[in-house]
C-alpha cells in the first residue's frame, strides 16, 4: 500500500525534515508514528497526500509513484485517501450532514448516493441522530467523530490521521482509536500520527518512530 524507498525532504530553509527514511505499510496494515515534535511526522503525511514532494527517493501509494502523479492528477489521486486532523477543520456555517457530505459533493456524486452514504459514515462513528446540528453544537469527541466520518465518507483504501487525539481526554481518544481499529478491520489501511505513547502501548500495532527526520525504530514496541 505505502512504500518509501530512502526518502529525504529538505527545505528551502536548508532544513532537513526526513533523512533517508525507508519502510513498507501493507495494504490493509494499521499502524502507529510517534516522535518527538518536529520529528518529520507531519511532513512524512504530507508527503503521502501530494501536499509536498520528497527532495530525494521514492514514495510509492497504491503502486502509484508519487513522483509522476502531475500536479493536475492530484484531486483524484486524493479521493483514494481519508484525512483526519486533530483540530477538525469543520466548516461551522454548515450541518454535520453538510460537512461529511463535502468530499461526495465535490467528487460529482448523485444526490441520492450522497444522502445514503452520509448517514452511513454518521452511524459508524454513532452521529446518525446529530445530521443537522451545527458542530459548534458538539463536543470535542464528537466535532473529531464528524471529521473522522467525512473522512471515510468516500470509502478511501487509506486512511491517514494527524494527531487525532491530541485535543481530547484519555476515554474519547481511547474510543477515537477503536474507530480507527475498525475500519481497519474491514480492510482500510491506517496510519496515525500520534504523540499519546501511553494509549498505542496498549494496543497491538506496530509501531514507527521518527527522530530528527530518521526512523529510529519500527516494531510493535515504542523505543
Amino acid at each position: 500500500m505505502i512504500t518509501f524507498d530512502r526518502v529525504s525532504k529538505r527545505y528551502e530553509s536548508g532544513h532537513d525534515a526526513l533523512n533517508q527514511v525507508t519502510f513498507d505499510l501493507a495494504d490493509g496494515e494499521m499502524a502507529f508514528m510517534t516522535g518527538h515534535s518536529g520529528a518529520g511526522k507531519s511532513t512524512l503525511l504530507k508527503l503521502i497526500m501530494l501536499m509536498d514532494r520528497c527532495t530525494r527517493g521514492q514514495v510509492v501509494v497504491s503502486g502509484q509513484n508519487l513522483t509522476r502523479i502531475k500536479r493536475r492528477q492530484i484531486p483524484y489521486y486524493r479521493r483514494n485517501i481519508g484525512l483526519v486532523f486533530q483540530d477538525h477543520q469543520l466548516l461551522f456555517d454548515r450541518t454535520v450532514f453538510d460537512n461529511v457530505a463535502l468530499p461526495l459533493v465535490i467528487a460529482g456524486a448523485q444526490p441520492r448516493d450522497i444522502g445514503r452514504r452520509v448517514r452511513a459514515a454518521l452511524d459508524k462513528v454513532g452521529l446518525l441522530k446529530k445530521e443537522k446540528l451545527n458542530p459548534m453544537a458538539l463536543s470535542g469527541g464528537e466535532q473529531q467523530r464528524v471529521g473522522i466520518a467525512r473522512a471515510v465518507v468516500n470509502k478511501p483504501a487509506l486512511l491517514l490521521a494527524d494527531e487525532p487525539t491530541g485535543n481530547l481526554d484519555p476515554k474519547l481518544s481511547s474510543e477515537i482509536m477503536q474507530l480507527f481499529e475498525h475500519f481497519n478491520q474491514v480492510g482500510v489501511t491506517v496510519l496515525v500520527a500520534t504523540h499519546d505513547l501511553s494509549l498505542i502501548a496498549r494496543l497491538n500495532h506496530r509501531i514507527l518512530t521518527l527522530s530528527k527526520g530518521r526512523l529510529i525504530n519500527d516494531g510493535t514496541r515504542y523505543g
